[in-house]
């Protein structure tokens, strides 16, 4: 089995690794291709992927490549965790909306317009080259917005599913608190990508026993702090939350403080400069333990699961993804890629049945859709009035002076990046 990893050069990437080797049994991989076009940072992050292998006793072979068609060439799956334009867009993204009073966040919001638009032309055109070399390939996606691209990438015809780490996280922050083990724990997990909630967590299996009001009746506390929302807003909605739902719950209180402490893109780069300096000693042959406050966590778990179904069918029969709504939701179009509980296999992923949902989440899941739409059309075909539906569709905008401001500074920042800028 070949797998590539698009975005290799990532500081995540060591926890990847990690994932990869203790999981082998799950996904045998024989050759592993990490491609990225930094490749000074590449051979530090491959380096130390060869040493982790060589520690944990996995035979499979690394490889480290700037050629992204060789790099793709026979793959049997494609894992995409690209940034373009790299933290310092990352940064621009968290800082501009702010002066309009918006939450300033790479994936929602305007600073996450501004990423689709940059991410999605490349990603598309990655696929392509993935279609090209290996027809048969699975894309997995968790490069942000996830939902965006996914739908990008299955609008195209490719054979994708896209990933994120929330639902894995809170299966095990759940299973802890539980005191049982992460596999017995299974999430109604509906919404979309950044957009979701937990409406009840099941012992078991899909129609297992509900556990959901005991975990708040006695952990609420614990859980509310963690998502950094009030305990009775949880007793009120009976849900857990997304903790992206903070900057809609939440959404001045969110700006106040991003007004007055550095970016969470700030943190990162200076977080990824000491990684990089770790990961260029010889003797590191672990993944260490910073790169916990990264963020991603769990996230090479997730892979494997979903990668080990995809290609073969040896993972865990349900899996959250990202994929087609096709009448799961009622309220939103077949098309609309949503987040949900899966049956995960070589034919794909499809979404297991979903009770009604309560009009409070399904009312904002179909406004952000709608967003959505217009922020892959944008994506897609370019023009400043794309750009400005799509903010003024997007909740946490919605007025249309901000929405002119953030557009002309949204194109002013990423005009690189933006073919018809």
């Amino acid at each position: 089995m070949k797998l590539t990893v698009v975005g290799g050069g990532s500081t995540y990437t060591p926890e990847l690794i990690d994932g990869f080797a203790r999981l082998r049994d799950t996904l045998p991989i024989e050759e592993l291709v990490l491609a990225d076009p930094a490749a000074d940072r590449l051979e530090l992050v491959g380096g130390l992927a060869r040493r982790i292998f060589a520690r944990q006793g996995h035979n499979g072979r690394i490889v480290t490549t700037s050629d992204l068609d060789a790099a793709v060439d026979g793959a049997d799956a494609v894992l995409l965790q690209l940034r373009v334009g790299g933290q310092a867009a990352r940064r621009q993204d968290e800082t501009w909306p702010l002066d309009c009073g918006c939450v300033g966040q790479e994936t929602t919001g305007a600073g996450g317009l501004a990423k689709a638009l940059r991410t999605v032309p490349v990603v598309l055109d990655i696929a392509e080259r993935v279609r090209r070399a290996n027809p048969n390939a699975w894309i997995i996606d968790f490069t942000n917005p996830v939902g965006i691209v996914t739908r990008a990438l299955l609008q195209a015809g490719h054979r994708a599913a896209g990933l994120c780490n929330v639902a894995i996280g809170f299966q095990r922050r759940f299973a802890a608190l539980l005191g049982v083990a992460p596999a017995d724990v299974h999430l109604d997990h509906v919404g979309l990508n950044h957009l979701t909630w937990e409406t009840g967590v099941r012992l078991g299996g899909p129609e297992g026993e509900n556990v959901l009001p005991k975990l708040l009746a006695e952990h609420g506390d614990a859980i509310a702090e963690d998502l950094r929302l009030p305990r009775p807003l949880l007793d009120r909605l009976g849900v857990v939350p997304s903790y992206y739902l903070r900057y809609y719950y939440a959404h001045d209180k969110v700006v106040a403080e991003q007004r007055t402490k550095p970016s969470r893109a700030a943190e990162v780069a200076a977080m990824e400069r000491e990684l990089l300096t770790m990961y260029g000693d010889p003797t590191l042959d672990e993944k260490p333990a910073l790169l916990a406050k990264r963020g991603g966590a769990y996230y090479s778990e997730a892979a494997v699961d979903l990668a080990a179904s995809l290609l073969g069918g040896g993972g865990s029969p349900y899996q959250v993804v990202n994929t087609y709504n096709r009448g799961t939701l009622p309220f939103l179009p077949d098309d609309a890629v949503i987040e949900v509980q899966a049956a995960v296999g070589p034919q794909g992923a499809t979404p297991l049945p979903v009770p009604p949902v309560d009009p409070l989440y399904a009312g904002l899941t179909a406004n952000v859709t709608a967003y959505e739409d217009l922020a892959l059309e944008a994506a897609l075909r370019g023009g400043r009035d794309r750009v400005f539906r799509a903010l003024l569709a997007h909740p946490l905008v919605g007025q249309y002076e901000y929405a002119e401001t953030l557009t002309d500074q949204l194109i002013a920042h990423n005009r690189e990046h933006l073919a018809w800028a």
